[in-house]
């Protein structure tokens, strides 16, 4: 990765992740795309990402998805957190999109603002 490129894990049929995609694009941030379904994060990762997202494991959980579903809430609730953070490393459909790793900070899903103040973009 380029020095001050960010990481975004992306899929391709995500409607959400391809707003984020097009707000960095609009705002000339360098980034490069992994494809979270081939390439889900490393129980590495998500032990360094989910503590510098700021959010709980569970909040990283994509639960409008088919893999989400599949499992069903009920087993999702009676789960570790450990268990949960196995279950993203292996599937990255059930992981929230898109996630964006830049040095300290991650952000978990696509929320304008969020990218304006991680950006210094807007007022």
């Amino acid at each position: 990765m380029k020095k001050n490129e960010v990481l975004v894990l992306s899929y391709a049929g995500c409607t959400t992740c391809k707003k984020a995609l097009q707000w960095l694009e609009q705002h000339g941030v360098a980034h490069r795309v992994r494809p979270i379904v081939d390439e889900p994060p490393t129980p590495e990762e998500l032990a360094t990402w989910i503590p510098k997202s700021g959010l709980s494991v569970r909040k990283w959980l994509n639960t409008s998805g088919q893999s989400y579903r599949a499992m069903g809430k009920a087993k999702v609730d009676a789960a570790t957190d450990a268990q949960v953070e196995a279950w993203l490393a292996a599937d990255g459909k059930l992981v929230k999109r898109p996630v964006l790793v830049r040095g300290s900070k991650v952000l978990v899903g696509f929320k304008p603002e969020a990218y304006d103040e991680l950006f210094g973009a807007g007022s």
